[in-house]
């Protein structure tokens, strides 16, 4: 599967953005789905994951409560709803995948994702 984000942009403290990310393949359904990010002169993190179903989500402590994943199997896309940002969310956003053996199966392991789109820029101006 090939991904392609897109949606990130400069938005002021507390506000909103919608990242998107659309994937290549009708297969999409069999994809876990992650959202990770990374910052200047940082290495990446683990931002948030949803699984195959939609049903199982986990979010980095940084986010709970202020981001929301969620997927569209029908349109071969994974959403992250970003509210109440801060200049600490800064970074560039990467959607990415691998394949879930099991529906309800999600990973906060970056190593365990083996497809990973081109990255889309997210500034929070203070």
């Amino acid at each position: 599967v090939q991904l392609q984000a897109s949606g990130g942009g400069l938005v002021q403290t507390g506000g909103s953005l919608r990242i998107s990310c659309a994937a290549s393949r009708r297969t999409f359904i069999t994809y876990v789905m992650g959202w990770f990010r990374q910052a200047p002169g940082k290495e990446r993190e683990f931002v948030a994951t949803i699984s195959r179903s939609g049903l199982v989500t986990y979010y980095a402590d940084s986010v709970k409560g202020r981001f929301t994943i969620s997927r569209d199997n029908a349109r071969s896309a994974v959403y992250l709803q970003m509210n109440n940002l801060k200049p600490e969310d800064t970074a560039v956003y990467y959607c990415t995948a691998f394949y879930g053996r099991l529906p309800q199966i999600t990973s906060r392991d970056m190593n365990d994702y083996d497809r990973w789109g081109q990255g889309t820029q997210v500034t929070v101006s203070s």
